[in-house]
């Protein structure tokens, strides 16, 4: 049973619990910078390239007796493919992400350099009058 106190020790701490927080925000959050990427910007940046659509944009690399066009059927069909279209949108979510993550940490730490400095605490009286019998007694 002393493990189970262990863990559940460990499992509650508050670094942890933090962690768990991020990693689900963090997952939620990449959700919709996929969706960004994917249905805003691609379909914007294939217009500017003539309508090009980015997702089926690769190099077939292996036997295609079908004729399959799309990336999902190639890999399902088990064809091996060089999917550039895809590392490109892959490529611009992890610029989007790695963005949002620089201006974050930047705010984080302008927020700790401002953050107002307490200054020395007040000394308690009765702490007073002891280094004053203290400082009397030395004499």
């Amino acid at each position: 049973m002393a493990i189970m106190d262990e863990f559940k020790t460990f499992a509650l701490k508050g670094n942890v619990m933090d962690l768990a927080v991020g990693v689900i925000i963090g997952a939620a959050f990449g959700k919709i910078v996929d969706s960004i990427v994917g249905d805003l910007i691609m379909p914007i940046v294939g217009r500017i390239f003539g309508g090009l659509d980015f997702s089926n944009m690769m190099i077939v690399l292996g036997d295609n007796p079908n004729r399959l066009t799309t990336l999902a059927d190639l890999k399902k069909a088990g064809i091996a493919t060089f999917a550039w279209g895809n590392f490109v949108t892959v490529l611009i979510n992890f610029i989007i992400l790695a963005w949002i993550v620089f201006l974050m940490v930047k705010a984080i730490n302008r927020m700790k350099k401002t953050a107002p400095v307490a200054g020395p605490a007040a000394v308690p009286e009765d702490v007073l009058l002891l280094r004053e019998i203290r400082d009397s007694l030395k004499k």
